[in-house]
């Protein structure tokens, strides 16, 4: 059995403290942006970069149902 690659906390951290930079959500924290307009940007397309990576990021976890993984970040 294969070792599991270790959990990134500090990239967590990092998701939750960026806030949405542009937009009708500006100065929101990723992590609070509503699922649907997640849902939505990723039916768009996420922005390049470090932006877009973190976005997909909270995208899979909102759509799976991972979001207590944020409760201890708030």
């Amino acid at each position: 059995m294969e070792p599991s690659p270790a959990f990134n906390h500090k990239a967590l951290i990092d998701l939750a403290a960026m806030r949405m930079p542009f937009g009708k959500y500006e100065g929101m924290r990723l992590i609070d942006l509503p699922e649907p307009y997640v849902v939505w940007f990723h039916s768009q397309g996420f922005p390049e970069g470090k932006l877009g990576q973190m976005l997909g990021t909270v995208y899979e976890i909102k759509v799976n149902g991972l979001e207590y993984l944020f409760d201890p970040l708030r």
